[in-house]
């Protein structure tokens, strides 16, 4: 969902994972997908002790004119990819409360003691205006990988983003293109289920 003006078009994302997640590797996909578009591309990234299931926090600011900070203030973001549930509830003064929306997986990775009731959790989620609240991890396990839960939410975001599903398509062939054949078929796949959900 890219905000216009005369001048500018900007879409600012948030992406929160826990470490592990693949949070890093969708950012890279979207940004590399951006650039190749023809877009100017800011990244930055906060990352945490991802042995413990830390906080992974990418910032990804993409324009159609020069960008001059990789941050986005609190507040501004168009669009919140939220691989685990509690990072998305954490993470939601991130969001503009006027336009944006949050992608969020249900599945939580409980990696802490005192996690909070998971429908408590879905329900502040919810008081968003703009949601969309997706068991990524199960349509990840039925495309052949769990691990490609991070492609599923992307997919199923395709309409807000100022990029080609062609381009993130090329993109997850070079990224994965490393780790065989069959990985690289399991992100195509969960990419184009995330894409079904919405866009028919």
């Amino acid at each position: 969902m890219a905000k216009e003006s005369e001048e500018i078009m900007t879409c600012d994302i948030i992406l929160c994972s826990v470490g592990g997640q693949g949070g890093l590797s969708a950012s890279i996909i979207i940004a590399r997908a951006a650039m190749a578009a023809g877009f100017q591309v800011k990244q930055s990234e906060i990352h945490g002790m991802s042995q413990r299931g830390g906080e992974v926090l990418a910032h990804l600011r993409i324009a159609d004119k020069e960008i001059y900070s990789p941050t986005i203030s609190k507040g501004k973001a168009d669009i919140m990819f939220a691989l685990e549930p509690l990072e998305a509830l954490r993470h939601l003064s991130w969001i503009s409360p006027s336009n944006g929306i949050i992608v969020s997986a249900t599945a939580p990775l409980l990696n802490i003691p005192d996690y909070p009731d998971l429908d408590t959790v879905l329900a502040e989620i919810r008081k968003i205006a703009r949601v969309r609240l997706i068991d990524a991890e199960a349509i990840a396990r039925k495309s052949g990988n769990v691990r490609t839960a991070n492609l599923v939410l992307i997919g199923a975001a395709m309409d807000l983003l100022p990029i080609s599903p062609d381009a993130i398509e090329k993109e997850i062939i070079e990224l994965f293109s490393r780790k065989g054949e069959s990985v690289v078929q399991a992100n195509l796949k969960a990419f184009e289920s995330g894409r079904a959900l919405y866009h028919g």
